[in-house]
């Protein structure tokens, strides 16, 4: 097997690390680097669970090779909170129940996080169209998109 050395920027940190030219970014970050909050769905780019944050893009990591991410900026859910204190879109989650089993919620924020970085104050039809590529099996997304609209109205007063 070949294997390759790959270096990028994890969560605001420098990571290298020798990787099988096979290694899907979510099994780099799950397995290499032990960061457990990206979930592995379905490994077909439709589910959305395993979304990170790629040069400042939402991309589903089921779908990257670790090696294309070398030299990149990579962003996981474990970055989102700051302090220990929560980021709106996660707080919002918590405040109007965007959650029930929590397996989608990680891809979810991190898409809703990005989202809200490119527009600020999204309609709700905007806002579904954010998310429709990550699947939510138990809420209907109503509650999501409530979560969405709660941290776009927290971000909003911070402005």
């Amino acid at each position: 097997m070949s294997t390759h050395q790959i270096s990028l920027s994890v969560n605001g940190e420098a990571v290298t690390r020798e990787v099988e030219a096979r290694t899907l970014l979510v099994h780099f970050i799950r397995e290499h680097l032990e960061l457990t909050g990206t979930h592995i769905g379905c490994d077909t780019t439709s589910c959305g669970a395993c979304t990170v944050v790629l040069d400042g893009r939402p991309t589903k990591s089921c779908t990257v090779f670790a090696v294309q991410a070398n030299g990149r900026t990579l962003e996981t859910i474990e970055s989102v909170a700051k302090g220990g204190k929560l980021h709106p879109v996660q707080e919002g989650f918590w405040e109007k129940h965007g959650l029930q089993c929590g397996f989608c919620t990680p891809g979810m924020i991190m898409t809703a996080k990005s989202l809200l970085e490119k527009n600020k104050q999204p309609t709700e039809m905007e806002i579904r169209e954010g998310i429709s590529g990550n699947i939510c099996r138990c809420t209907g997304y109503n509650k999501i998109v409530e979560a969405i609209q709660y941290a776009s109205a927290k971000l909003s007063e911070g402005a």
